[in-house]
């Protein structure tokens, strides 16, 4: 039984992997990683195993170095749907890992759908 905060983390991340996994048929995934002082994002292709966009608060030309708040968040969905779009991309599967949606998740995916990726 899993009874510390890790151990929750990881058998969340695993049921809403397998869950996208189950229903993507071949769709890209925009998978999250959140901590305690940056956020980054990448758009995954499954089938091929690469990477074909990615965004971080770590990036100097955004402007939020180090910072990790709900306006970094934004900042950060904004530039992957900006990212995406110019690799072509157009619909995926939001992939948020462990982290429940609310707060700066949900700020991020909120100015990805605004950036126009649908998922």
């Amino acid at each position: 039984m899993a009874n510390n905060k890790r151990e929750l983390f990881l058998k969340r991340r695993l049921r809403v992997r397998n869950k996208i996994k189950a229903t993507a048929h071949g769709r890209l995934r925009l998978s999250v990683h959140r901590s305690s002082k940056n956020i980054s994002v990448q758009l995954i292709d499954d089938v091929k195993g690469v990477t074909i966009a990615s965004a971080s608060s770590l990036e100097k030309e955004l402007g939020v170095v180090g910072k990790n708040n709900i306006e970094a968040s934004a900042k950060v969905g904004a530039a992957i749907a900006e990212r995406a779009r110019k690799a072509g991309v157009e619909e995926c599967y939001f992939d948020r890992g462990g982290f429940l949606f609310h707060g700066k998740i949900k700020a991020l995916a909120d100015a990805a759908r605004e950036g126009g990726l649908k998922f």
